[in-house]
């Protein structure tokens, strides 16, 4: 597993630009990818490319073994590796299913208003699973709420479907140094204070002070 992959992601200036990584290097993005979506209170930015390496790794690594003795120790210690990457690939499309089907009126509201150029929060895969939703609540809604009283044939999905805590609190890891973290007061009394987060720290911090670190890839939600 020594051969260096192909990345396509976005540089400074939003355009593209190809990361060459090595294996390890990828999964170790697929494990980052996943420990932040599993304790992020919002859908975060889809990571497709990167879940589609890692498929292709797998398929690799299986037509790799193939070609090894069943006999040899390194094709069991192989295996294990590869069911612990699919367990992790698994557990983090799950964590990404999971939330649209709790806010896909929200995910599809904010879908709809990105702007262009912005990176979308959905795979195209997922923006069909999004839409799938949407009908239903739809046809659920045709069907039984026409033999409600006219005061209740009215539902809000935006209002009636809860939108994701973003006031909740994480805890995080600092992977670059960052200066000048405003943070909001949590009482009336206080007033609002700037905080430094030195490189390697870990704090317990609400999470909509620091959404935009986590996109960016300054802090990792532990």
């Amino acid at each position: 597993m020594t051969e260096e992959l192909d990345l396509m992601g976005q540089d400074s200036d939003g355009g593209s630009e190809e990361v060459v990584l090595t294996p390890a290097e990828l999964i170790e993005r697929l494990e980052r990818a996943w420990m932040n979506e599993k304790f992020a209170p919002e859908l975060l930015e889809s990571k497709c490319e990167i879940v589609e390496c890692v498929m292709e790794q797998l398929e690799h690594m299986e037509e790799n073994l193939r070609r090894v003795k069943k006999e040899d120790l390194k094709v069991s210690i192989h295996r294990m590796e590869m069911e612990r990457i699919r367990y992790v690939l698994s557990s983090y499309l799950r964590c990404r299913l999971t939330k649209i089907e709790k806010f896909f009126p929200h995910i599809l509201e904010k879908e709809k208003t990105r702007p262009e150029g912005e990176p979308s929060s959905l795979s195209p895969e997922e923006f069909a699973f999004a839409r799938y939703m949407a009908n239903t609540e739809t046809y659920l809604k045709n069907v039984a709420l026409k033999h409600m009283p006219p005061n209740l044939q009215k539902v809000d999905l935006l209002r009636s479907v809860p939108k994701p805590d973003l006031d909740s609190y994480v805890f995080l890891r600092v992977r670059e140094r960052q200066e000048n973290i405003l943070v909001e007061p949590e009482t009336d009394e206080q007033r609002d204070y700037v905080i430094d987060l030195e490189k390697g720290s870990q704090h317990l911090i609400r999470y909509k002070t620091i959404a935009p670190l986590v996109a960016s890839g300054a802090v990792q939600l532990i």
